[in-house]
């Protein structure tokens, strides 16, 4: 029963957080905007999507410390 309300716990939060992410910094917001106002082509998506593949690079290493430590914490098998 809690693995079932904690997979809906996750799902719901994870559909609630598909909103599209702005992941500048004021310092990385403002470099853009004064370079847009210097040419009108300049697109920010290449920016955004930069920041958010290297901000998601520490969560992937931590979560995958967690696991590892989670299993050898909680072994496999009945307890004795």
């Amino acid at each position: 029963m809690k693995k079932l309300i904690f997979g809906l716990l996750l799902a719901l939060l994870t559909l609630v957080t598909l909103a599209p992410a702005q992941a500048q910094c004021v310092m990385c917001k403002s470099q853009v905007e004064a370079a847009r106002s210097e040419r009108d082509d300049y697109d920010v998506a290449g920016l955004n999507k930069g920041i958010l593949y290297m901000m998601t690079v520490p969560y992937i290493l931590m979560g995958a410390v967690g696991f590892f430590w989670y299993r050898r914490t909680h072994p496999k098998g009945p307890a004795k």
